[in-house]
């Protein structure tokens, strides 16, 4: 990595895209409107972005649709489509630097987990997807003699794709990664708070030879842009990943117009259960600290409520103070920071009230906007930090007597999208994590799978996909059955 002094020179010296991406190129709203992007850390702004409005997403659908219906992107052949994402992975990998810094300068995330977690992962997403291009198989379903049953999988057509601002290019490569492999034609909105990355990926898209029109980047904010791409009565489906509260939205949106299809990666409260028979309660508080501060705890399945066992909970929460020493607070692009600045002001006095209403904090609770540190507090189940998605560095504790009533403690939310289990128990471990209510269960470990297990949850976390692995795929294809009557007409007249 480089040092602080370079990755300072390096932000003053990028200027990145600002206005959206239609039919492979750069065009300014119609309204001529714009909004600031504004650097988290430190209140500047960064750049003028185009607020385009609904006249623009009307533009970039159809001709979205037309790129779709011509065929230059959906008929062509498999392999095709598989070299020019892997030409995109290369021209990805060639100006990683400047994403990183993109990144992190957009949305106050550290270059540290831009440069190492952000941007590889980003590129192998869109590396996996390409290479599963040519190597998923359709299906021949069992007839008579007499017939031929195909099962055969096609692009759904025009996606609309809507971002958050926690991990601004990885949930880009997630959606478009598989979106793009299945011949799909793309409108995407990248959040209104991280929207230069999205810009920048575009552009390196058309570099790779995705044909103009497949993939259009129309920035904005949710009433102008999300909306009207929600309602559209030519978009086919919606992958949407963000806040419960959005998410639902799109609900009555596709109700209201085309029944599109919907997919929808919405909020968390994540539990980790630690039980008295717990190994290593060092390397457990490790996985704790991590799973719940990553990425400052805006994650959506970050670990927001440690439910752990009366008898070692003494022991546990030292453990996790000492490692939390080792995250330093402060500005992002220092390479030996590990907790950067929340996402916006509007953002950071969101986590300051709940920290403010915390009656029992164990370790941190100080704030020096816009960094607040990681704080960890005691709290009962019923209590709003247990409950709500806070959505930033708070981690609450709730002490139980038994694996049941940590099951059910664990239940006791509106969400199911991930969980933990830490136990020495190997019968104790399965039974749990078959008990507990989450699209992905780790055991004895913090993490969400890799690129090739679904991700997704469960009640208001979500539902109707999943993102990463082959199943990603199912989301951007219809499967049509064709019946081939195989029968001789000529014989049949004979008898």
């Amino acid at each position: 990595m480089l040092t602080h002094e370079e990755y300072r020179a390096l932000a003053d010296s990028l200027t990145p895209a600002t206005t959206a991406f239609i039919d492979g190129g750069f065009r300014p709203a119609i309204s001529g409107k714009t909004f600031a992007s504004v650097n988290p850390a430190t209140g500047a702004p960064l750049a003028d972005v185009a607020a385009c409005g609904p006249e623009d997403v009307e533009i970039a659908v159809a001709k979205s649709r037309e790129a779709f219906d011509d065929g230059r992107w959906s008929r062509l052949h498999p392999a095709a489509r598989k070299d020019v994402l892997i030409r995109l992975c290369k021209l990805m990998t060639r100006n990683a630097r400047e994403l990183a810094v993109l990144e992190s300068l957009d949305s106050g995330k550290t270059i540290f987990d831009c440069e190492t977690v952000d941007i590889p992962e980003a590129i192998h997403c869109i590396k996996w997807h390409a290479e599963a291009i040519d190597k998923i198989y359709d299906q021949v379903a069992p007839a008579s003699d007499d017939h031929i049953a195909l099962v055969v999988r096609e692009p759904v057509g025009v996606v609309g794709l809507v971002l958050p601002w926690n991990f601004p290019l990885l949930m880009m490569a997630w959606k478009i990664g598989p979106a793009l492999a299945a011949g799909c034609s793309v409108v995407l909105k990248p959040a209104e708070e991280t929207s230069l990355t999205a810009l920048r990926m575009a552009e390196l898209a058309m570099e790779a030879g995705v044909p103009r029109g497949v993939l259009n980047v129309v920035p904005g904010l949710g009433p102008d842009v999300g909306e009207p791409i929600g309602r559209h009565m030519d978009i086919d489906m919606v992958s949407f990943t963000g806040s419960t509260e959005t998410g639902m939205k799109f609900l009555t949106y596709a109700a209201e117009s085309n029944a599109k299809e919907v997919v929808l990666e919405m909020g968390g409260k994540n539990p980790c259960i630690v039980m008295d028979d717990a190994e290593n309660l060092d390397r457990v508080a490790q996985h704790v600290v991590n799973g719940a501060f990553w990425n400052m705890g805006e994650n959506c399945s970050a670990i927001s409520r440690l439910i752990v066992h009366e008898d070692v909970r003494d022991a546990l929460v030292p453990r996790i103070e000492v490692h939390l020493r080792q995250l330093p607070v402060g500005d992002p692009l220092d390479p030996e920071t590990r907790q950067g600045a929340l996402v916006s002001a509007a953002h950071v006095d969101k986590v300051c009230e709940y920290v403010e209403k915390a009656g029992d904090i164990l370790v941190g609770g100080t704030v020096d906007k816009p960094y607040v540190s990681p704080t960890v507090v005691a709290a009962t189940p019923d209590n709003p930090l247990a409950r709500d998605e806070i959505f930033g560095p708070v981690l609450t504790v709730i002490t139980v007597r038994s694996l049941d009533e940590a099951i059910s403690v664990a239940n006791d939310t509106d969400y199911g999208l991930c969980a933990s289990l830490f136990t020495a128990n190997g019968k104790r471990a399965l039974r749990g994590a078959r008990m507990l209510r989450a699209g992905t269960v780790t055991v004895n470990s913090y993490g969400e799978g890799d690129i090739a297990t679904p991700f997704g949850g469960m009640k208001m976390s979500g539902f109707g996909g999943r993102d990463n692995g082959l199943h990603a795929h199912d989301q951007y294809t219809q499967l049509k059955t064709i019946w081939l009557d195989l029968t001789d007409d000529a014989d049949e007249a004979m008898e």
